[in-house]
């Protein structure tokens, strides 16, 4: 382990897979939408909607300038778990 005992090293795992679950919830949230469910008006919910929506849009928007849609299917996504992956691997 690279991250042992270097603190910075172990924020950036402890960042990389906190941002690998909230970009998880990203596209379980964009699911449940296809589905039919919209998210809430107003109170807690809505904050944590618009968290996940703040923290995530502007990663995928710009993995999205690169690697255009294929058809149905967003690779961006796809591109910044394997991203996230390859950081954790190298680091942690």
């Amino acid at each position: 382990m690279i991250a042992a005992g270097n603190p910075l090293l172990n924020l950036v795992c402890v960042g990389t897979f906190i941002y690998s679950l909230i970009l998880f919830a990203w596209v379980v949230l964009s699911w449940v939408q296809l589905a039919g469910w919209r998210p809430p008006v107003t109170g807690l919910g809505r904050s944590a909607y618009e968290l996940i929506e703040d923290v995530v849009r502007p990663v995928v928007a710009r993995l999205r300038r690169i690697i255009p849609p294929a058809g149905p299917f967003d690779l961006s996504v796809a591109v910044a778990f394997v991203i996230l992956f390859v950081i954790r691997q190298a680091v942690c």
